[in-house]
């Protein structure tokens, strides 16, 4: 880490050296609307964010370079309301937004907010990685389908990458050290192959880090520290031979290891009556009772192509793109660390690919004077198959020690894919100048199929066929240039989803209601003003909606337990009988959902030299009435509140055949709090004619929240994590310089808490003493609950420094 910085300050000094070479500019004066104007493309063509009838957040590469955002889940921090995160099994990343949750493992392809790459749909779990040579990212709220790719509820995050410039070579070069591992660069060349015709850009990252810096409480077992590093690179190009054809083509590569462990508190920390700990550990500590990480490696192939071709003021342009993810992971099974230093892991291998197309055409010059269309047809297609060895560890009889016997494995195979076309079409109608109407509609057909074995064993099957009709409609009314209102409602539609967890070989129907459910529709209401004063310094936006879901997929946040069958297989691996044992997995209930909600943003040029800004969300989401999975011994209907795993004969008491209880519940169906905020600003000072400092800061309130509405021990108090940036630049903004902290008031908060966790185990039998050597009984289901429970928390404080240097075109 010394040698990053020293490296990082020698840099620094020649960026100073080289200063005085710089054109001198003054720094413009601020005057007019156009240099406040954001350019977004949520209608599939160049509109003023301020124009647009909807709510959109925009994270510019300024931003991106300004905040030093590095990881894009950072992006969370600019944008109230929206929650990003990434599986700790490495398979996939989530988006949640507008009082709603979304689980890849719950909801796979299908997610409440779909993830875009130069304009084609792709996993989140691609683009919750490292971020690089970003050209802008937006996200937009509400219901999505009739403009763009395909149908989601709650919004679409959408992220385009730099494209070549055919005139100018040009580049950039990005490195952050930081006091807590982390060491980042990024770079990106501009070539120009055929001035005016063809160019390439050739862009990568290089970073290392610590992850969430969480560490075992022993390495007796040889643990090592927390390490994650990604190398990814992009290769973009673009063929301009006439004014009227262009081609784009981009791929991109990511690599990623990671080794990390799974942070634990002791259960003491907020349950007083709960049994204390060996060690006690708090959830500030960032420790793990694993002896053993997790390993991910994760591997990414992006091929993204474009044609554009323009006659008589029209527009045809196709996209396509075709991406794999190979993902292999190590996590432990053994929840309680009850046999550390065994191999009781589960290890996963996915390998998922999808290809779609899109072709549309769209006028470029309005038609009559009034009209804007976009019309276009969509085809996409999904395959993720994904095997794994689920392992059970036998324990001996307490008499001879109660050491680990032997590790069942159980082989698990889930296989299928999902096709989907539609036809879209978007129509708007300009009357004078001041209003506008716009109505869409898009015709989805969807197939999916999905099957999955144990142990050899077919255990479930789902087919889908499915076709429905979304639309979408918007009014608004500009009673002056800088003064908007609009109104707009939009439905959408999600395919019934198959989850993934629960390998029971024989499933009751109770059980199969909460893995195999019914397609999901939502429809929205939303009214909202546009404003912008004082010669554009001042912008002020105000937006209210209402949504209501049918059959909204809501996942347990903590596992629900259930009986599991399972097979006993032979040395030769014959199934020579079937065992229940007691397991836990997040299952899903269709529930009907409402949500309201609330959003705005104001932002102020005070003066030349001073900016703020500050966007706020409040959005409340509540099942009503909705039937979940829950635990509940008692047989009261209300979920319990889980102190310990119960034994088998327990469950088994108070779930007869279902395998698993059900609650009617009418609670909060997100687990993020309902209001968040944040707040930016700026000033700048000229230093010299050659060198301007600055001070930015950023902060992100978070109001309290209850997480899992069924549980007292999760609940999370309102927190701010405040970063503070400062430097020196050239006032061409070739050059920069910044030191930064983030969470620099070092705020360390619990955001989830599961229950105790617990290891399921066969405990052997002892029968006796013959012939001087002990004869052991076969193997009966028994569970050990730990005085721990799985945390995750806010980032640890980081100090850090920033270099950045940009030559010609960039």
């Amino acid at each position: 880490m010394e040698r990053s910085y020293i490296f990082l300050l020698a840099t620094t000094s020649l960026g100073g050296l080289a200063s005085p070479a710089l054109a001198q500019t003054a720094e413009p004066a601020i005057s007019s609307d156009e240099s406040h104007v954001i350019i977004v493309q949520a209608r599939r063509r160049d509109e003023d964010v301020q124009d647009v009838p909807a709510v959109i957040d925009t994270v510019t590469s300024e931003d991106v370079a300004k905040l030093n955002l590095r990881d894009f889940k950072d992006v969370q921090a600019l944008v109230p309301g929206l929650q990003l995160s990434s599986e700790s099994n490495g398979v996939g990343g989530s988006a949640k937004l507008r009082g709603v949750n979304f689980d890849v493992n719950a909801s796979g392809f299908n997610s409440t907010v779909e993830f875009y790459m130069n304009d084609a749909p792709i996993t989140a779990g691609i683009v919750l990685q490292q971020m690089f040579d970003v050209g802008q990212i937006e996200v937009q709220r509400g219901p999505q389908g009739t403009l763009r790719g395909r149908a989601s509820p709650s919004g679409a995050i959408t992220v385009t990458t730099r494209k070549p410039d055919l005139f100018s070579i040009g580049g950039a070069v990005d490195m952050t050290a930081n006091d807590i591992g982390t060491i980042n660069t990024k770079a990106a060349l501009n070539l120009p192959i055929i001035e005016g015709i063809a160019a390439i850009r050739i862009a990568g990252v290089w970073d290392e880090n610590e992850g969430d810096r969480v560490r075992p409480i022993t390495t007796q077992y040889g643990g090592r520290d927390p390490f994650g590093r990604t190398k990814a690179g992009r290769v973009s190009g673009l063929i301009q031979p006439t004014d009227w054809l262009k081609f784009e083509g981009v791929y991109q590569r990511m690599e990623r290891n990671a080794v990390g462990y799974d942070q634990v508190a002791s259960f003491s920390e907020v349950n007083p009556d709960a049994p204390p700990s060996p060690v006690y550990i708090d959830t500030s500590d960032r420790l793990s009772t694993q002896v053993q990480p997790r390993s991910i490696r994760q591997l990414y192939n992006i091929y993204n192509w474009r044609g554009e071709a323009s006659l008589a003021g029209q527009i045809l342009i196709y996209q396509g793109q075709h991406y794999t993810q190979h993902v292999r992971s190590h996590t432990t099974s053994d929840q309680a660390a009850i046999f550390p230093g065994a191999n009781v892991f589960q290890d996963t291998d996915s390998h998922a690919k999808s290809t779609s197309h899109e072709v549309r055409l769209q006028n470029e010059t309005r038609l009559f004077g009034a009209l804007d269309y976009v019309v276009g047809f969509f085809d996409q297609k999904n395959d993720s198959p994904t095997s794994l060895i689920q392992r059970t560890p036998v324990r001996l009889p307490s008499t001879l020690g109660g050491g680990l016997a032997t590790i069942a494995e159980t082989p698990i195979l889930r296989s299928g894919g999902s096709h989907e076309q539609s036809f879209f079409g978007n129509l708007t109608v300009h009357i004078g100048d001041a209003t506008e109407i716009s109505g869409g509609v898009r015709h989805i057909s969807y197939t999916s199929d999905s099957d999955l074995s144990v142990s050899g064993r077919a255990v479930s099957n789902d087919r889908q066929d499915a076709k429905k009709w979304i639309y979408s409609a918007s009014v608004k009314h500009n009673f002056t240039p800088d003064l908007m209102i609009y109104a707009s409602t939009g439905s959408s539609w999600r395919p019934g989803i198959n989850a993934v967890g629960d390998f029971n070989i024989f499933p009751s129907a109770l059980e199969e209601s909460f893995l195999n459910l019914p397609a999901e529709t939502s429809r929205s209401y939303e009214a909202g003003i546009k404003s912008t004063m004082m010669d554009g310094r001042l912008r002020a936006n105000l937006t209210a909606y209402h949504q209501k879901f049918n059959n909204y997929p809501y996942r347990t946040p903590n596992s629900v337990y259930y009986v599991n069958t399972v097979a006993d297989r032979s040395a030769s691996g014959q199934i020579t009988g079937f065992r229940q044992e007691l397991a836990s997995f997040n299952f899903v209930g269709a529930v009907p959902v409402t949500v309201n909600g609330v959003e705005g943003d104001l932002s102020f040029d005070v003066s030349e030299r001073w900016n703020l800004g500050i966007t706020a969300s409040y959005s409340l989401g509540k099942i009503k009435n909705g039937v979940i999975p829950c635990n509940d011994l008692n047989g009261d209907g209300i979920p319990d509140m889980t102190t310990r795993a119960p034994t088998l004969a327990e469950l088994q008491a108070a779930v007869g055949a279902n395998n698993l209880s059900s609650c009617q519940v009418s609670q909060r169906a997100a687990f993020q709090s309902p209001f968040s905020a944040t707040l930016q600003s700026e000033y700048r000072v000229p230093v010299s004619g050659k060198l301007d400092g600055y001070l930015r800061g950023l902060v992100s309130f978070n109001g309290k929240s209850q997480t899992d509405p069924t549980s007292p021990w999760d609940d999370v108090k309102a927190y701010a994590l405040v970063n503070l940036y400062a430097g020196i630049r050239d006032p061409q903004e070739r050059w920069e310089v910044s030191l930064f902290a983030k969470n620099l008031l070092e705020t360390d908060r619990a955001l989830t808490r599961t229950n105790p966790l617990f290891t399921s185990y066969r405990q052997l039998g002892f029968g006796g003493i013959q012939n001087g050597r002990p004869v052991l009984t076969g193997p009966t289901a028994a569970v050990a609950t730990s005085t721990y429970t799985g945390v995750t928390m806010t980032p640890p404080r980081e100090f850090g420094i920033n270099v950045r240097y940009a030559f010609g075109s960039r």
